[in-house]
């Protein structure tokens, strides 16, 4: 099953846009199924109130465990984490115009359109590193 298939058997399931990005994305960040739906949970919706994606705060989190910045003196990996995801945010507001959910809604862009298309430039983006 691709990585977009998995994301949206998520969403399909009732797991808001967040969710099943970073759910999703498990085989490559190590984060069991239960942690990733617990730690999404408050994101879809734009952190609900209607800003940023939740697919596009999925797919960064999941960028971000694979890419960890965990001591404050390592500024390579603090540059790495913040490169990455400027390019995936970047990328994602040229395919779609903007991050924010409620514009995004606005503009009929479905969730699920969406959610796959986090997932696979998620794991385009942790393949890479590999």
């Amino acid at each position: 099953m691709s990585i977009e298939e998995k994301a949206a058997q998520y969403h399909a399931q009732g797991f808001n846009c967040a969710q099943s990005v970073l759910a999703a994305c498990g085989e490559y960040t190590g984060l069991d199924e239960k942690s990733a739906l617990a730690i999404a949970g408050g994101l879809g919706g734009g952190v609900r109130c209607g800003e940023i994606c939740g697919a596009v705060t999925g797919a960064v989190m999941a960028i971000g465990l694979c890419n960890p910045f965990v001591d404050g003196g390592d500024n390579q990996a603090k540059v790495d984490i913040a490169v990455k995801t400027k390019a995936f945010t970047d990328q994602f507001k040229q395919q779609f115009g903007c991050i924010r959910c409620l514009d995004l809604k606005v503009s009929g862009r479905p969730c699920s359109e969406l959610i796959a298309c986090c997932a696979k430039a998620a794991e385009d983006v942790i393949k890479n590193e590999k």
